[in-house]
């Protein structure tokens, strides 16, 4: 159920919680899965390169664990990034078994290329599908999102 910007703003009763959250989970995921349809490159190759932007190199071990896939599967992605040149392997610092995965320049041009995709299939989703006051409440509730998001 949508609620009007009328609902929210006049003073009307808000729905519960547990509806809101169920209803706020159902709509970003089907917002992000549509957002991720504008990549290029397969959601496991992105999501590894998002994963080494955001957190910097990684063993092969550590980003298993951090996308939640099985060492091995993890072992042949690095190795079709590194292959596409998206990725480079460096020794680790402090353990000689080990080395550490990181992006690469390509790599990089390549996420911010993916990114600036999503970004502006959802802007022109925004200016297409939302009026003046709609883009306003929108742009005021990412603050509300984010401390969700944090907690």
């Amino acid at each position: 159920m949508l609620y009007s910007y009328a609902a929210l703003t006049c003073g009307m009763p808000l729905p519960e919680s547990a509806a809101v959250a169920t209803e706020l989970r159902t709509a970003m995921g089907k917002l992000t899965r549509r957002v991720k349809l504008e990549d290029q490159m397969p959601h496991g190759q992105v999501a590894v390169l998002g994963a080494l932007d955001r957190s910097g190199a990684m063993t092969t071990s550590e980003l298993a664990a951090d996308q939640r896939v099985r060492p091995q599967s993890m072992a042949r992605a690095v190795g079709l990034l590194m292959e596409q040149g998206l990725i480079t392997r460096r020794a680790h610092p402090t353990d000689g078994r080990k080395s550490l995965v990181e992006l690469s320049p390509a790599g990089q041009a390549l996420l911010e290329e993916e990114r600036g995709r999503r970004a502006d299939w959802l802007a022109r989703a925004i200016d297409a599908e939302l009026s003046d006051e709609e883009r306003e409440l929108l742009a005021r509730s990412i603050g509300l999102v984010e401390r969700l998001a944090a907690h």
